[in-house]
């Protein structure tokens, strides 16, 4: 009995045998039709209730999909929907439900060059998800949903038939945001391996200012309308159900129809990687490091937390002084988080600026731009600026990590993000550790609370340095430039030499700090105006310093032009590897629209170019650390930053080879350098 259902769900060939259909169906599982055998009523009657308990066990119903030599007719009074769905596209999902049947699929996966395959989980953050189906498919408009039982042990049991298939190097798999699946089922002891293609990454590539996820892609690409998940389980509330609580013929159709439809991006998505000349970055970069990037995610990072109670309680006396000293010098209390109530006290009650910015609704505007400008005319802003960055730290950074603790393993596991940003940056969430604050002393203090696993451990960090000044060099071919890195110079002390005509011996730490800021602000594409306010100088004075810069980096300044010229003549600027930012505002009327655009164009290479050796360095970082077999780990990436959980007795071998690993990431014209600390707690060791 077996065999034949195989025959019929995997489309086997068996010996030719009567099938029986009926006027204008298809027989049970989408086979080539046999004309139609009259049968004695006793006898046809016996053959439909056959057709309908089988029916039954695996979820589908007769004259659902056509075979490839076949058509179907369909007449109806019923109006077509703008968009395909389920119940108007031909389709048939099988459940696999039973012992026997999860062997045939597996056997069936077994033979295949690749699947698509998909994970139904209780919960969206993958480190505490637990497995409640899952669902393949092989071809289009055909898929397999396999429930996965509650009890833990029955679980692993089922998701162990699937070991051997998603282990096989052999085999490629395909996912939608593959990285959640390949976490969830770490925790059920599989690593999945083989090539691997991600349709959300992919289509990050070939149209990066699109929507990546599965309704979006298959809305644009396949004019198709998926099942939603709150006609399932409800929207969010109290009253949203749990997927375990839906009958599992719906749970089938639902996540059955997520890997076909998958399967269907993948196959419109393979060849526009290929037309976009985007092989290399997808199959070379961003595919290999998708699994990185779950590895660091599943190791986590410890927290201090006694370290960042102490840290609340001296903050929280900290804003207390402050907001004392604040109403102090206002002369009255007020709502300092009120941007209305703030504007009043600083425009109208101390007149600090008479011709003050207005936001739309003509309110004072009180961002940070404003009250930085207004600093050094009255007391009060200063202490309202430290007033906000300490709220920030408090609320965003020291009270919400301990909330962020797992209650799996008690570290935190931030989330990584690799199809948000235009340049090809990372992006990470829940915690966004991207930005704890690093300019000022109480931010740096955050860090103090990231420690090593246990006593056996510390804290390596390898950072990049002035990786985007050494991208400039490269692309500019600038001589000056690209000798004083070849030569190992302070860049900026050497930058300060140049533009202010003093002896490098001379530069002092005012000069430097000065050159610093016009180093960076320049591959910003920083205006004289925008140098002279961060300077604190006249705009003459700025715009002297800029033509002084240039005329010493001639080439620089040739490159700027060149990446607008070509920005505007192609309408995207592009990296190293050729990732592409789309820039249609680069011939924009609007002066100040034109100017964003321009300084992406400028920026793209450099920024897009750094991400892309972070990448490459934490691809072949992470492989040689597995092949080494080694207990230390990469647990965080914080833009031209690496972290990791280093063995004490592995951290002479760490160093020279995450450093050349680091610095070999890609051919360059200049050295790349990389600075390495080591340390009790992530503070110390950057």
């Amino acid at each position: 009995e077996f065999r034949t259902i195989k025959a019929e769900i995997f489309g086997e060939k068996l010996q030719p045998k009567p099938k029986v259909t009926q006027q204008g169906q298809m027989d049970l599982f989408a086979s080539p039709q046999q004309p139609a055998k009259v049968l004695d009523a006793e006898t046809q009657a016996l053959v439909d209730k056959q057709i309908q308990e089988i029916n039954e066990i695996f979820g589908v119903s007769t004259a659902i999909i056509p075979t490839e030599n076949q058509s179907v007719e369909i007449s109806s009074t019923i109006p077509v929907p703008e968009k395909n769905t389920i119940e108007t596209t031909l389709h048939q999902y099988h459940l696999i439900d039973s012992e026997p049947l999860i062997r045939l699929l597996v056997e069936h996966l077994e033979k295949q060059e690749r699947f698509c395959f998909d994970t139904e989980t209780d919960n969206i953050d993958p480190v505490e998800a637990k497995v409640i189906g899952m669902s393949f498919c092989v071809f289009e408009k055909e898929a397999y949903y396999v429930p996965v039982p509650e009890d833990a042990a029955e679980a692993q049991q089922t998701i162990d038939f699937f070991k051997s298939v998603l282990e096989n190097p052999a085999i490629e798999k395909i996912g939608q945001n593959l990285k959640f699946d390949l976490l969830v089922l770490k925790k059920y002891q599989i690593q999945v391996q083989g090539k691997m293609f991600d349709t959300m990454l992919a289509n990050y590539l070939v149209a990066p200012n699109s929507r990546h996820n599965m309704d979006d892609m298959a809305d644009n690409y396949l004019n198709y309308k998926p099942v939603s998940i709150t006609s399932l389980i409800g929207k969010k509330g109290k009253n949203q159900l749990n997927m375990r609580q839906i009958e599992v013929e719906r749970v089938k159709e639902y996540a059955a129809e997520d890997a076909d439809i998958t399967l269907q991006l993948r196959n419109v998505l393979f060849p526009k990687v290929n037309e976009k000349q985007m092989e290399k970055l997808f199959y070379e970069v961003e595919m290999p490091l998708m699994p990185v990037l779950a590895a660091l995610e599943n190791n986590g990072i410890k927290i201090d937390i006694d370290n960042l109670r102490e840290s609340s309680v001296l903050l929280e006396t900290d804003i207390e002084d402050l907001e004392e000293r604040i109403y102090e010098l206002a002369g009255e209390t007020f709502n300092i988080a009120s941007p209305k109530q703030l504007g009043n006290i600083l425009f109208d009650k101390l007149n600090l600026d008479s011709k003050g910015k207005k936001t739309a609704t003509g309110q004072h505007a009180t961002g940070e731009d404003v009250l930085s400008k207004l600093a050094g005319k009255h007391e009060i802003v200063g202490k309202i600026l430290d007033f906000r960055e300490l709220q920030k730290l408090k609320t965003t950074y020291i009270d919400a990590l301990p909330l962020l603790i797992s209650p799996t393993d008690g570290r935190v596991h931030t989330s990584f993000n690799q199809a948000v940003t235009t340049t090809g940056r990372l992006s990470s969430t829940n915690p966004n550790l991207q930005n704890i604050p690093i300019r000022t002393e109480r931010g740096r203090e955050i860090r103090k609370a990231f420690v090593p696993k246990n006593k056996d451990f510390l804290i390596l960090s390898a950072d990049y340095s002035q990786i985007e000044l050494r991208l400039m060099a490269h692309f500019s071919q600038d001589p000056t430039m690209q000798q004083a890195f070849k030569d190992g110079l302070d860049i900026h002390a050497s930058t300060a030499s140049k533009v202010f005509k003093v002896d490098i011996s001379e530069v002092n730490a005012d000069l430097r700090r000065k050159a610093k800021t016009i180093n960076f602000g320049i591959i910003y594409g920083i205006s004289a105006h925008g140098l002279a306010e961060r300077l604190a100088i006249t705009r003459t004075e700025g715009s002297e310093i800029i033509k002084a810069y240039f005329e010493q980096f001639p080439r620089v300044k040739k490159y700027m032009d060149e990446s607008i010229d070509k920005a505007r003549e192609q309408g995207y600027a592009e990296t190293y590897l050729g990732r592409k930012h789309w820039l249609p505002d680069i011939n924009s009327a609007n002066a100040t629209v034109k100017g964003y655009a321009e300084r992406n164009a400028i920026n793209t290479p450099l920024q897009g170019t750094a991400a892309e050796i972070i990448k490459l360095a934490m691809i072949k970082i992470h492989a040689w650390m597995q092949e080494q077999q080694l207990q230390s780990q990469m647990i965080l990436q914080v833009h031209d930053e690496l972290v990791f959980d280093a063995h004490r007795e592995e951290i002479e071998l760490l160093k020279p080879n995450i450093s050349a690993l680091m610095k070999d990431a890609l051919p360059l014209s200049v050295p790349m350098e990389v600075g390495l600390g080591i340390g009790e707690n992530w503070l110390e060791a950057h």
